[in-house]
Order: structure tokens, then C-alpha cells, then sequence
């Protein structure tokens, strides 16, 4: 999952338009020439896109009967112009596509089933979650390139001085909070109020937005009041900062805790990079990495993120076979180590977690989290269950509705997006 801050529109918007895309990429391409295929990467423009660059030049070189067209496309949009550009047969040949995405493209027939291709050669190298949630009715439609989940991230000298150690629940939490208020004088905790964000208090009390299952919606459910109870209750208390609701809180609370204004936050690996180019994580062995505190179950979990390449279902049979070997290369054991050492991501295959892959502080604490990440349903419209989410929990958190009427909200709106689903 990816939360970062997007370009422009504009600059988006201009970019997208000078690109050849899937529909009519092989316009360019000459009978006796290179293929070539236009690929949209969803990265960070500014700390990973260089080593996909970078990753496109090898390729290129090993293979000289095609060409890739790289395109960064800011995270935000990406879906959405995806969607609209597929709809209208005019999508890129590749896309660098978020876990949630990849069922939902299946569902309207955009992406090429991948099973038995050289796109998945390796399949068996993979982990078998990740190739599961790339898969829609018993198919493959994306080959995993890199995973991720939340953690507690954690500033170890402020903890230190306040004689505090990584919390096991959300109330050790509110406890550690106070006491690094009183000992440093820097709040101990701030939360976000984006629902991937507050994913894991429903976890931590043994539900979810929906019981997939069962068909039934269950966002208003006492357990979820409880688990939204808890989280709204980290906005306020000492050493508790009070929630950002402005359009810019992402950046506020990243900016924040790397430069040792908030002890603790809920964040992802994809910030690693961004962690070290901090004022308080100049010594990377300052950044603590624990898993997201328990609920009243004592349960504790995060969802499990990351992205899949897929290949556009409505390419021609030339582009189509340069794409599955771009998704071999990219994917591969060498590729995704290399990914990772530059971008301090976490693979998506055993054989990638080389030596000196794990010998990265940000890889290694993310890797022992890990084990309590959460795979999504099976359930094409899961991701967009959180769009809801987005809009009513910044209005319960800023104090402008209640928790009651924000999740009867959600609870309405969501029933919109599966209206088999019972409540």
C-alpha cells in the first residue's frame, strides 16, 4: 500500500498524455524492430522510481527486440486512470498494481491471465500468500514485485530516555505516550486518520469492514464501534497528538517523527528511505520496528500491501509476450534483491532475502512483523470499502460527527459498493 504524496495533476496529466499507451503502443514500433511496450509505474517518483529506471537500461540490454516506455504515475490516480484508459482500450501494456487493485481489473476482464506464462516461471519461488491475492476466480492475473504491511515504528533513544519499551496493546501504548510526554517532552504517539491506517484496530478485535464469507457488512458492528472506539481515543491524552484532518496530514506525521517530534507512528516500509534521511534516523539503528499493538482480544495484525505487475488484456500478442518477459526480469530472485537494497522494500520471493538484503535494518525489523499481516478477502471491491472510510473517519476524528452517525455512514455507503451484502 502506498500513501506517499502524489505529483501534480497537471504534471501527471501531461505526462499521461505524451504516452503511448497498450492500445496503440505498437504504432511506434517497426516490422524488423523492437517491440515496444509502455510500462506505468506507481512508485515513488523521487526515492524508488531511479532503480526501476535503472532495472529498465538491463533489460533492455538482455533483450533487444523490446523497448520500455516508463511512465511514473502518481499512486492516487493511478487506479482510477487505469480504469478509464483500460475501459476505453487505450490502458498501458504493464502496470505496477496495488494488492487490491489486481482482483478488481480481473473482475472486468482488463488483465491477462498469467498462469502457465514466463510471467510466472517461478511461481513456486513466490510466497504462496502473495500469489494468492494475486489471483481472481483460480487465476493469476499479477506476478507480486514487492509486499508490505504497517508496523509500529519507533524513535529507540526517546523511548530509552522515557524508560519505555515498544508496546504490546493500544493501551500500553496510551501508557508509554504519557510517559515519554513527561520524560522528553515530545508526544509519544500520533495516528492517522486514514482507514488503511486504523485497519489494524479491527483486527485487533477479531473483525473487518465486511465478513466476506458470510456477505455481510459489518463496519457498524459492536466490534468495529469498539475497535474504532480505540482509535479514536489515541487523538487525545497526554503525550496523544490530536489528529490532523487537513489534506497534508501524511506529510505532517512523517515529517514529524523523522525529525523526533513524535515518538512512535503507524507506518509502512515503503517510508524506510524516507526514515533515514531524517534528523533522528541518521544512525539507522535508532528506528525501532514492532508490531502494531493488540486489541481487547489479543489479537494484534496488520493488512497485508504491495504491488503485482499485470499485463493489459488488451494488448496485442507482441506486446503481450514482451510483458511477460518484463514481469520474469523485474520479478526475478536478482531484480527484486536489487529492489531492495536500493529501495529498502521487502521482496516477494524466499530466494531475494539474500544476506546482504536482510542485513538492512528497515527489511529486517519489517520482516519479523510480517508474520501478523493479514491477507484481504477474495472480494474484487474490498479495496474501495475503504473509500468510505476515508471520508467519515477524518470528520469523527476532527470532532464534527460522531462515531455512531460516521459509521452508520460508512455503513450506507458501503452497502452501495456490494449491494448483495447484508448488514
Amino acid at each position: 500500500m502506498r500513501r506517499g504524496i502524489a505529483a501534480t495533476a497537471l504534471v501527471a496529466s501531461l505526462a499521461l498524455a505524451a504516452t503511448a499507451c497498450g492500445g496503440d503502443s505498437d504504432s511506434g514500433d517497426k516490422a524488423d524492430g523492437p517491440v515496444t511496450i509502455t510500462w506505468w509505474d506507481t512508485s515513488n517518483a523521487t526515492n524508488e522510481a531511479p532503480v526501476y529506471k535503472a532495472l529498465i537500461k538491463e533489460f533492455e540490454a538482455a533483450n533487444k527486440d523490446v523497448k520500455v516506455k516508463y511512465v511514473n504515475v502518481p499512486f492516487d490516480q493511478a487506479q482510477n486512470k487505469f480504469d478509464t484508459a483500460a475501459g476505453a482500450s487505450g490502458a498501458p501494456d504493464v502496470l505496477r498494481a496495488e494488492v487490491g487493485w489486481t482482483p478488481a481489473f480481473a473482475k472486468k476482464s482488463y488483465l491477462l491471465p498469467l498462469d502457465g506464462t514466463e510471467a510466472l516461471a517461478d511461481e513456486s519461488k513466490f510466497k504462496s500468500n502473495l500469489i494468492e491475492q494475486a489471483k481472481y476466480e483460480g487465476k493469476t492475473y499479477g506476478v507480486p514485485i514487492v509486499t508490505d504491511t504497517l508496523a509500529l515504528v519507533y524513535n529507540k533513544e526517546l523511548f530509552e530516555k522515557a524508560g519505555v519499551e515498544a508496546p504490546k496493546t493500544w493501551d500500553d501504548l496510551k501508557k508509554a505516550a504519557a510517559t515519554i510526554k513527561d520524560k522528553t517532552g515530545v508526544d509519544g504517539y500520533w495516528g492517522s486518520t486514514q482507514a488503511y491506517y486504523a485497519q489494524s484496530f479491527l483486527y485487533g478485535e477479531g473483525t473487518d469492514t465486511v465478513d466476506a464469507d458470510a456477505k455481510k457488512i459489518t463496519v457498524n458492528s459492536d466490534a468495529a464501534k469498539k475497535a474504532y472506539g480505540t482509535w479514536l481515543s489515541l487523538f487525545s491524552g497526554k503525550g496523544l497528538h490530536k489528529a490532523d484532518t487537513t489534506a497534508d496530514a501524511y506529510a505532517h506525521i512523517q515529517d514529524a517523527f523523522v525529525n523526533g517530534k513524535v515518538a512512535a507512528i503507524i507506518q509502512g516500509p515503503w517510508e524506510i528511505t524516507n526514515f533515514y534521511k531524517g534528523a533522528a534516523f541518521k544512525d539507522k539503528a535508532n528506528l525501532g520496528i514492532a508490531t502494531v499493538p493488540a486489541g481487547s482480544t489479543g489479537k494484534a495484525g496488520a493488512p497485508t500491501g504491495g504491488h503485482n505487475l499485470s499485463v493489459y488484456a488488451g494488448s496485442d500478442a507482441a506486446h503481450q509476450k514482451a510483458s511477460l518477459k518484463f514481469l520474469n526480469f523485474m520479478t526475478s530472485a536478482k531484480s527484486q534483491a536489487t529492489i531492495a537494497l536500493k529501495n529498502s522494500t521487502l521482496p516477494t520471493r524466499d530466494d531475494a532475502y539474500t544476506t546482504e538484503v536482510k542485513a538492512d535494518p528497515g527489511i529486517a525489523g519489517y520482516g519479523t512483523v510480517l508474520a501478523a499481516a493479514q491477507p484481504r478477502p477474495a472480494l474484487p471491491e474490498y479495496s474501495s470499502l475503504w473509500g468510505p472510510l476515508d471520508t467519515e473517519l477524518p470528520k469523527i476524528a476532527g470532532g464534527k460527527e460522531s462515531l455512531d452517525k460516521g459509521l452508520s455512514n460508512a455503513e450506507t455507503s458501503i452497502g452501495k459498493l456490494v449491494p448483495d451484502f447484508s448488514k
